[in-house]
């Protein structure tokens, strides 16, 4: 009898913690994840509204006679495009891509475009990835993309490596949105992995992510934050998608639905358990977080730009947002990520016109933040004992020397150097104890009376 007086009293206090998590799931906001970020500047994020405007290219039939250019137009000169290839040219492997060799600002550019969701294929590619199927240097990666990203690297390594041979002072540049997005992640890292087939050093290959699925784990997508820059538009879906994706376009419920399933979900799984799961993915490299949104406000306010190689709170929580799907867009994306770097260029021309002299210190200035923000992550996920995760102080600098390549180099070195160590202890004990006479032969030590 008193069970069955005790059933309301579970009953409200279920309730009440139902209504509290739907209350601080509805507050939740894009712009909390990011609000201890750092503000990107002008000079690190410019590539990336001219970047996206290329991948939007990628899309045209007939670059020459564009249909669908954004304003101002793409921006690009039609006579420096290297190659295209089509579904037709890539055998369904992956979404049409393009190489284009940029002399204005001195880039080898690989775009690739993003899902088609009119192809079988395009799906085929992202749901092909069974949990911890994919092993990749010392961590996990998405099966499907990295199939597709190897298969780009074996088709076109060898018109890179002319590339580079010919524009030895040029920068390599992966980028891609959405499915492209995590292909060209992948692909960058094989590149790092490959830099002799390439005939270039690290720190000439870098990669701009937009929109990217979850696609490395922990202690990868942390590894290569000095070449990989993951681009996110506020209230993004498909970076925060924990779920297989097969199941989000496979469920039988209502996108809403499945949002909210998946937003319980990861609310009632610990942070411990989820950064020390080897398989979960995440999002690749440095973070730039654009946020035009505020709670509780009607409309787009200014675009801010905030960035980071954060190690927890790496996108974990889905935003219950209407804008969750709209904020995918390449279109949107170009268009506020515009919008913020020509507010970053005003606020530099209010203070004054800066000396080229001065411009040359600032970048130097911006990569040496970059490199100890990169290093002091990489000395985080060690303290926090992600899976896999290498302090930078074992390898040296990650600009000349690669973690994956070197890391089975670096344990057997260990091995050796602790071997000797036992060796060593092992000889003075047996000193300790034994003589050697005349004949050669071990006798014990004579204790002195």
């Amino acid at each position: 009898m008193s069970a069955i007086c005790g059933l309301p009293i579970l009953e409200c206090v279920y309730c009440l913690a139902c209504a509290r998590w739907v209350w601080k799931k509805c507050l939740y906001t894009a712009g909390y994840e990011s609000e201890n970020w750092g503000l990107a500047t002008a000079q690190e994020f410019e590539p990336v509204p001219r970047i996206c405007r290329l991948i939007l290219a990628v899309y045209e039939d007939d670059i020459r006679n564009p249909q669908w250019a954004p304003q101002g137009g793409y921006g690009i000169n039609p006579d420096w495009v290297i190659l295209r290839k089509d579904y037709d040219d890539n055998q369904g492997r992956v979404t049409p891509y393009m190489i284009y060799l940029d002399h204005d600002h001195a880039e080898i550019i690989l775009a690739v475009s993003g899902l088609n969701l009119g192809k079988e294929s395009d799906y085929i590619v992202l749901l092909d990835n069974k949990l911890g199927q994919a092993e990749f240097h010392g961590g996990y990666v998405h099966n499907g993309l990295l199939k597709a990203a190897g298969w780009v690297f074996d088709a076109e390594y060898e018109i890179l490596r002319e590339l580079v041979a010919e524009n030895p002072n040029y920068m390599l540049i992966f980028t891609g949105h959405s499915l492209g997005a995590g292909v060209v992640a992948l692909l960058t890292m094989l590149a790092v992995h490959n830099r002799d087939k390439l005939g270039i050093s690290r720190n000439k290959i870098r990669c701009f992510a937009i929109a990217s699925p979850r696609c490395t784990s922990l202690n990868l997508a942390v590894r290569y934050a000095d070449v990989i820059n993951s681009v996110v538009l506020q209230d993004d879906f498909l970076p925060r998608t924990t779920a297989a994706l097969e199941d989000v376009f496979k469920s039988l419920l209502c996108w809403p639905c499945l949002l909210c399933i998946m937003c319980l979900k990861d609310t009632c799984t610990l942070e411990e358990k989820k950064l020390r799961d080897p398989r979960r993915l995440y999002a690749p490299g440095r973070l730039y977080h654009i946020v035009e949104r505020k709670p509780f406000r009607i409309g787009r306010l200014p675009p801010v730009v905030r960035t980071a190689v954060p190690v927890d709170g790496r996108f974990e929580h889905l935003v219950l947002s209407c804008n969750a799907t709209s904020d995918h867009a390449i279109i949107w994306i170009e268009r506020e990520s515009r919008r913020a770097l020509d507010l970053m260029r005003d606020k530099d021309e209010q203070h004054m016109e800066i000396p080229e002299e001065q411009k040359m210190e600032r970048h130097e200035s911006i990569a040496r933040e970059h490199s100890e923000e990169y290093h002091a992550a990489l000395k985080r996920a060690v303290a926090l004992d992600i899976p896999q995760a290498y302090s930078p102080s074992l390898y040296g600098t990650f600009n000349q020397i690669d973690v994956g390549e070197d890391s089975g180099r670096s344990s057997v070195l260990g091995s050796s150097l602790s071997h000797k160590k036992r060796a060593q202890n092992w000889n003075e004990f047996v000193g300790r104890l034994f003589d050697v006479d005349d004949s050669g032969h071990m006798v014990f030590k004579k204790t002195s009376p």
